[in-house]
């Protein structure tokens, strides 16, 4: 695993729903906050997004947007004010179980993808948590030509459902968002992780880390993956990642366990083994230390929020 992946793994729950829908004549539709992120790509047309908070957003064809904190906002077929939209919007699942748009289409219709992730925002990696909350991916040639084609692929079996749609979806949308925050990545002027990860080794010692938590690493086996001295290495990885390597690798450590806990029925002792501690009493004191709870409440609390969600 790397850091992109585990950081999506450790907080996904259950499957993305989506759905490719078309908006006719003059429209405003309401989301209201959630816990998870969302997604919308425009196909055909423009519309525009008013986040809380935030300014309005223009979106032309071929445009991608995350919303990565599940940050409540409008979408219309209009530049809306806060005052207006409040009077005009309808909220979504209300606009989704209406009678939709005409069933001829007209050319000044607007069709867009669009769907949810469902997310345990408990544990955020700091790298989804440095997100903005809109991260807005405009149509460029020649930009993004993965994110393009995830974007078709998708848009091809929202359109058509087909044998093995079931499983062909869920891998779809798991590849849009991997491609978004791959996307955001690589056009970020400023924050801590696309420094990180750019940086060889500030990567070289996360990839270790990631790739065998459960390993004996100490700072001078990190220097040695990562090929530089562990003064080298401590001083370029606390700069970029805000912590000292050994400290993020307890982290993570103690993040996975909390995954683990929420996601399999895994006795204590077989996680305590899967990353890195010696008994089931030496992560189950590191991770109340972390957590401020228990390893078995948190399995009940993780399970009552993933009902409840």
């Amino acid at each position: 695993m790397d850091v992109v992946s585990d950081a999506i793994a450790a907080v996904r729950l259950g499957h993305p729903r989506s759905n490719r829908v078309r908006m006719s004549g003059s429209w405003c539709v309401r989301q209201d906050p959630y816990q998870g992120a969302g997604f919308l790509v425009v196909m055909k047309g423009s519309c525009w997004l008013l986040p809380d908070g935030g300014a309005p957003v223009s979106l032309g064809v071929g445009d991608a947007l995350l919303l990565p904190h599940g940050t409540g906002h409008v979408i219309a077929d209009s530049p809306v004010d806060t005052a207006t939209a409040l009077d005009r919007a309808v909220p979504l699942q209300q606009w989704l179980a209406g009678p939709g748009p005409r069933a001829q289409p007209e050319p000044r219709d607007v069709e867009a993808l669009c769907g949810k992730y469902r997310l345990d925002c408990s544990r955020l990696h700091p790298l989804l948590a440095e997100l903005p909350n809109v991260v807005h991916l405009p149509n460029r040639v020649g930009g993004h030509r993965e994110l393009r084609t995830a974007i078709d692929l998708l848009a091809g079996e929202l359109g058509e459902r087909r044998p093995g749609s079931c499983i062909a979806l869920p891998s779809l949308l798991d590849l849009l968002l991997v491609y978004m925050i791959r996307a955001w990545m690589a056009e970020a002027t400023s924050g801590t992780w696309p420094g990180a990860l750019g940086d060889p080794v500030t990567a070289a010692a996360l990839r270790a880390m990631h790739s065998d938590p459960a390993a004996p690493w100490t700072n001078d086996r990190l220097a040695a993956q990562a090929g530089v001295s562990r003064p080298t290495l401590a001083r370029r990885f606390t700069a970029l990642v805000g912590r000292p390597p050994m400290a993020y690798l307890t982290w993570w450590r103690l993040t996975l366990a909390a995954t683990l806990l929420r996601d399999t029925s895994d006795t204590l002792a077989v996680i305590a083994e899967r990353v890195g501690y010696g008994s089931p009493y030496a992560l189950s004191h590191a991770f109340q230390r972390e957590f401020g709870t228990t390893p078995g409440r948190y399995r009940v609390e993780a399970a009552v929020r993933s009902t409840i969600g």
